[in-house]
């Protein structure tokens, strides 16, 4: 045999265990679906940080995320140092103010939790009290695969922290780990709906009788799409989905632009109220800003009227995510969360509501500088949804929509599907949720506050003006 032979045999038998290798193991998504080839992503990521002082491209400059926050949760899910070296790597738009006499580890107490709803008068449900100020923002069965949502759900279980279901409905996999849940109520209203779409109380009822269902959300809108109602490509819409939703099998999925049976203020108060009445536990509201004149019409409301007060209300930033969403809107309409928030949190405080109603802040809120940033400006909570689908193992190679996620994540493709092990997944999910909590908590101590509960406004400051700044008081 000559020498080229042997050394082509030789490549083709290291080859072949690469490919049994990438097969088999289980931490690497891309890799079991595209084993040996797989390798060159890896290997251009690693070489990267050596290589861009002469690229074009910095790390900070990709859309809609950077590589820097890409890879800080990349590494905080596979529970990897984030200690940077030789100094900051961004130009932040704010700060927080540190305190010149920082709190000590003898003087640092636990998250002390926020209760949600009310146990008497108007309004009154089963309350709850969650375990983490960062949870799960909706993302529907569907939309994401059934091995995401299991993993999601898995993961959420080990972290303490919730979900929620997205307006696609309540499936066996949301429930299969075991985590409090929100189950979102779209305008399509699915999972409680009547054929004619209506909302049907009796599926009410049956969702409510689930303990590990402790809230309900009233979807009015989203970040990346306000004033349309979701999308799901027919190529996603399979048997189970359809009978979980309540819509014809392989048809796109268009939910209506808002719900039928609210269109003002008073009208979703009693749609509200309804549900709460129904399920008797707290429910709540999503939605963006646009109008801040309606953020003070409708608190008026809820003080004339306390029955139709929402336990919490979401509002998400109009640089919000979705799989499938039309550019204009999701480039252009809604208020950014940098806006969007104070406008919420001062409307809810001037009525005297603060400990009536909570606030959940969403909209690229993914490292514990923005989830911080958002807990100062006002916020009880903060929810992420595209953080967790990093944390997945998710690329950023815009294709969700197509159902061809190459990891898995967003795909409708089995066999593309079958390369993400929850196992390893829920466990990435997990060490994500935990990191974010322990390094916003690192920064409320740099604040001197006891806890993150403890931040407050004067905590952060505003240093560069800019459309999509995390602004805050600079006094």
């Amino acid at each position: 045999m000559s020498t080229a032979m042997i050394i082509v045999v030789i490549i083709l038998l290291g080859l072949t265990v690469v490919f049994i290798h990438d097969k088999t193991q289980r931490q690497h998504t891309i890799l079991r679906n595209y084993p040996v080839i797989g390798h060159f992503r890896y290997i251009a990521t690693a070489a990267g940080a050596y290589m861009r002082q002469y690229h074009y491209l910095p790390d900070w400059a990709e859309r809609p995320f950077n590589r820097l926050d890409r890879n800080w949760v990349n590494r905080s899910s596979r529970g990897l140092s984030n200690l940077i070296s030789f100094g900051s790597e961004t130009s932040p738009t704010f700060a927080f103010r540190n305190a010149p006499f920082p709190v000590l580890d003898e003087e640092k107490h636990g998250y002390q939790g926020k209760v949600i709803g009310i146990a008497e008068g108007p309004g009154h449900s089963k309350p709850y009290m969650p375990k983490s100020f960062f949870n799960i923002s909706g993302m529907s069965y569907g939309a994401l695969s059934h091995a995401a949502v299991t993993s999601l759900s898995r993961g959420a279980k080990m972290a303490g922290i919730w979900m929620a279901t997205g307006e696609g409905g309540l499936s066996r996999y949301h429930l299969e780990g075991g985590a409090d849940l929100i189950m979102q109520i779209g305008t399509a209203k699915y999972g409680v709906r009547n054929e004619d779409g209506t909302l049907s109380e009796d599926r009410l009822r049956t969702i409510a009788a689930y303990e590990q269902v402790r809230m309900f959300e009233v979807k009015l809108a989203q970040g990346a799409k306000p004033g349309k109602g979701g999308i799901l490509p027919g190529n996603k819409v399979t048997p189970e989905i359809a009978r979980i939703r309540g819509i014809p099998v392989g048809k796109p999925s268009i939910s209506p632009n808002r719900h039928l049976d609210i269109g003002n203020i008073k009208e979703l108060g009693e749609f509200v109220n309804r549900v709460r009445t129904v399920t008797g536990k707290p429910v709540g509201v999503k939605t963006v800003a646009g109008q801040p004149k309606f953020f003070d019409d409708w608190m008026h409301d809820c003080v004339q009227h306390p029955e139709h007060c929402p336990d919490y209300i979401q509002i998400d930033g109009g640089e919000g995510g979705s799989g499938a969403a039309p550019a204009a809107l999701a480039e252009y309409v809604g208020l950014p969360i940098a806006e969007a928030l104070p406008l919420l949190v001062e409307a809810r405080d001037r009525h005297g509501l603060k400990d009536r109603i909570r606030i959940f802040a969403s909209g690229k809120l993914i490292t514990p500088d923005k989830v911080a940033w958002a807990l100062c400006m006002g916020a009880d909570f903060a929810v992420s949804a595209r953080g967790f689908m990093f944390a997945l193992g998710c690329i950023q190679s815009l294709k969700c929509s197509s159902g061809n996620c190459p990891t898995g994540v967003t795909s409708s493709d089995v066999r593309l599907i079958k390369g993400h092990d929850s196992t390893d997944k829920a466990q990435r999910v997990m060490r994500y949720a935990k990191r974010v909590h322990e390094e916003v908590e690192i920064i409320a101590h740099s604040c001197g506050a006891a806890d993150p509960t403890e931040l407050e406004p004067h905590h952060v400051t505003m240093i560069k003006s800019g459309v999509n700044d995390m602004r805050a008081p600079s006094t």
